[in-house]
């Protein structure tokens, strides 16, 4: 097979991994990839946005099946563009990609298919925004209703604050995503990352992990894209598995097709998990990032057979996958500043180095100068990621190998994994 992986961050380093070790795969393309994926494949330099020219390179390559890493490239469109041309693609439609690309339409959808989540309502003004906050408890959840490269959440403590953010999404803080916000009720609890394959019929787990989304150690500073994950996480049980199949998963599936929107690709329900029952946080139509990075550390599975079937229609015919038994870390080493206003440019040394056969060091913010050195070139910067045969063995790996990279100009948090320890 010919495969056309789109997408340049640390998630499409690790689907490339995982791909690349795929016995059917003949030839592996990456568009725009980075400096850590031209290892594994032919790497071009056409943006996730350009759909004109990834339908023209999958053509040229003839692709049997294109992977959408990011959610850019699904909101533009791509899915529906290589299905024109009868090219296999993983990844929603543009329309039913709205469950990431509106945060609106994805609770409007929750409410009307009874599928369980926080109380909203949605505004397009600051001042009728900041009188439904005087009607709430703090704290406050205030989310950009459309893209924001996972940080069009904020999470204010008092009324002053989310006033605040109210004026501050208004005011174009993330431009045309905060044109309309979402305000919701706080959820306690404790937060949990579940994936399911999807052909439009057919959903099918696959694996789940828990994030850190704020920036910096004891869950403190602005929320991010989130700064590492681990697999599997003790808080998802067999119980929160079968709920979140039978009340998210499925009632959305079905609910989509209803609506004339049927889901393929990966879709991934970031939940609330309290007193034994999720609720949905929110809806991502690709792999999370840093999430997919564990996950295709312990999927034992061809994983090619599985991204086909979900493009095909044919997941109804797939078994389970299989995972290893060991447990998966990934701690993001970022560029100080992020999130707000990383540095970009510093030089970056010993990332490329063998750390030994449980730990990958996924590139998701590189450049190679020149010179041939690493460089910065993004937020999030690397992923040091491990496995192990238990959580503190691959946490354990996963410092010692941060230890021996030298980038004064990077940041870590060094309590991944905490609620599992």
């Amino acid at each position: 097979m010919n495969i056309l992986l789109i997408g340049s961050g640390g998630r499409e380093h690790a689907l490339a991994w995982k791909i690349k070790q795929s016995p059917l795969v003949r030839r592996l393309v990456i568009a725009p990839g980075n400096p850590g994926m031209a290892e594994l494949g032919e790497v071009h330099n056409i943006k996730v946005t350009d759909v004109a020219a990834l339908v023209a390179l999958a053509k040229d390559i003839a692709a049997d099946l294109v992977v959408v890493g990011p959610e850019a490239a699904l909101a533009e469109g791509i899915a529906d563009a290589l299905g024109a041309v009868g090219i296999a693609c993983f990844g929603p439609s543009q329309k039913a990609a709205q469950l990431e690309s509106s945060k609106a339409f994805t609770k409007d959808f929750c409410k009307r298919y009874n599928v369980p989540t926080a109380d909203y309502q949605t505004f397009t003004d600051a001042e009728s925004a900041k009188a439904y906050l005087k009607t709430l408890p703090a704290p406050y959840i205030i989310k950009a209703d459309g893209l924001a490269a996972g940080k069009g959440v904020a999470i204010s403590p008092d009324l002053a604050d989310a006033n605040a953010e109210v004026e501050a999404m208004f005011g174009g803080r993330y431009g045309a995503a905060s044109s309309k916000i979402v305000i919701e009720e706080f959820m306690t609890g404790e937060e949990a990352s579940i994936f399911a394959l999807c052909d439009g019929e057919t959903a099918l787990l696959f694996g789940y992990a828990q994030d850190h989304k704020r920036a910096f150690d004891g869950d403190t500073g602005p929320n991010t894209g989130g700064m590492g994950t681990y697999s599997p996480a003790p808080v998802v049980t067999q119980a929160i598995l079968d709920q979140t199949r039978n009340d998210i998963l499925n009632p959305t599936l079905a609910g989509m097709k209803a609506d004339g929107l049927p889901y393929t690709g990966v879709l991934y329900a970031g939940l609330m998990i309290e007193n034994g029952r999720g609720r949905l946080v929110e809806y991502n139509a690709r792999f999370g990032d840093p999430e997919c990075q564990v996950l295709m550390l312990r999927l034992k599975s061809d994983l090619v057979p599985y991204l086909m079937a979900a493009a095909k229609g044919k997941l109804k015919d797939m078994p389970a996958p299989e995972w290893h038994d060991e447990a998966a870390v990934c701690v993001v080493y970022a560029a100080q500043g992020y999130p707000d206003s990383p540095v970009s440019g510093s030089i970056i040394r010993g990332a490329e180095q063998d750390f030994g056969a449980d730990v990958v060091v996924f590139h998701a913010g590189t450049k190679r100068l020149e010179d041939g050195k690493l460089a910065a070139a993004g937020g999030r910067v690397l992923n040091i990621c491990a496995r192990g045969k238990t959580f503190p063995e691959a946490r354990a790996a996963a410092y010692a190998a941060i230890e021996k990279i030298d980038w004064p100009m990077g940041f870590f948090r060094s309590d991944i994994g905490w609620r599992a320890l």
